[in-house]
């Protein structure tokens, strides 16, 4: 059972008349933080109190006492060691809210090859944006061009707080919400945090990749709405540089991993030492050399778990045989939700029949059906 204050009914100070925010604000920040969360035992405990929950909640950012709470790290392993930290539920509403505020205005300013933690630019429209630009400057594949793939080294454990803020603070001109950004922004997890993997899992991170070895300054945790938002103020840079500095008619950006695309191999060689430039000194930043790749387009192009070929886009094959290994080793009572999460994943691909029937093939073999178009399973 969770501990409250009770609601205060003095909301006449100073610092609160100049919250620019209503109970209502709150309360939709709330109901978007437990969307497909609301089992989680955090969300649960939060639940059970609701209404004085949320007034001490609003009291707290009225008054100016917020501040958040301690967060949970664990480290996950698929497709690669990572660490993954998440705030209290009730932080993550005041996440929610200050994004739901600040977030229309920079979305406004971002370039329309920005993706990832934008109303409608997920993963499927980041591939399919690639793709138009792919058949548009090979005009539907009929003449050769090249593709630079870039990605920034350890990224989120990089971002300068300081160069964020400063970014933050010329779009956000309300100081109460500023100072509120600041809250979130510098606000260090690592102080009371309470670790749900154990230490040998834990050490499966890279020191060099982990938030508890950063000086304060440095570095956002991974896993918070957040810092997903946060990552794309830091990154516009990096796109205004690209499109208007370097004129790169075809690019795009999800999160970290950005993609050129050119005639010549030797234009996308000089953009890449200019951009090898701009990063350290602008940002702080570098690229990660390991991953950079230059090739012709005819080979496909690996971005955002699609690989975009010539007249198709197809699941990545390494995500496609570890969900095969999976589902054929999983336990009947998580099967359903996680098969037909997969069905859903290849559905984003223009072709992937032939991937669907081999899904199917396990699911029929656990005893489940499948329908017709090799879409959806059903329940046992």
């Amino acid at each position: 059972m969770t501990t409250v204050r009770g609601p205060s009914a003095d909301h006449s100070g100073a610092e609160a008349r100049h919250a620019d925010f209503s109970f209502e604000d709150l309360v939709a920040a709330y109901f978007d933080c437990r969307q497909n969360k609301r089992n989680k035992p955090s969300a649960l405990a939060f639940e059970q109190d609701l209404e004085h929950n949320l007034a001490w909640l609003y009291d707290e950012l009225q008054d100016g006492s917020y501040r958040p709470g301690p967060s949970v790290c664990f480290v996950i392993t698929r497709p690669k060691p990572r660490e993954v930290w998440a705030a209290d539920f009730r932080d993550r509403i005041v996440h929610h809210m200050l994004y739901n505020r600040i977030a229309p205005r920079f979305h406004a300013s971002f370039i329309a090859d920005s993706c990832a933690c934008i109303p409608g630019r997920g993963t499927l429209y980041a591939a399919r944006r690639l793709e138009a630009k792919v058949r548009s400057i090979t005009k539907n594949w009929s003449r050769a061009a090249w593709y630079l793939k870039l990605d920034l080294a350890n990224f989120f454990v990089s971002i300068d707080k300081r160069i964020l803020h400063r970014l933050l603070a010329t779009r956000i001109t309300n100081p109460w919400w500023l100072k509120l950004a600041e809250t979130v922004l510098f606000h260090d997890p690592r102080p009371g945090v309470v670790r749900h993997s154990p230490p040998q899992r834990m050490a499966l991170i890279p020191p060099y990749k982990s938030l508890f070895n950063q000086p304060s300054h440095r570095g956002l945790p991974i896993g918070n709405l957040s810092s997903q938002f946060f990552a794309n103020v830091y990154l516009d840079a990096l796109d205004q540089f690209v499109k208007h500095r370097l004129s790169a008619k075809h690019y795009i950006r999800y999160v970290d991993d950005f993609v050129l695309l050119h005639e010549s191999p030797q234009w996308l060689n000089a953009a890449r030492a200019e951009i090898e430039a701009f990063l350290p000194e602008t940002l702080a930043v570098q690229l990660n050399q390991t991953k950079t790749i230059l090739q012709p387009v005819r080979r496909g192009i690996d971005f955002v778990g699609q690989v975009i070929k010539p007249w198709r886009r197809i699941l990545r094959r390494r995500t496609l045989n570890d969900a095969l290994h999976r589902l054929d080793r999983m336990p009947s009572d998580c099967l359903f939700e996680s098969a037909n999460s997969y069905f859903g994943l290849l559905r984003q691909a223009t072709h992937s029949r032939a991937d669907r029937i081999r899904l199917a093939q396990i699911l029929r073999r656990r005893g489940y059906s499948v329908n017709r178009t090799l879409t959806k399973t059903y329940r046992q």
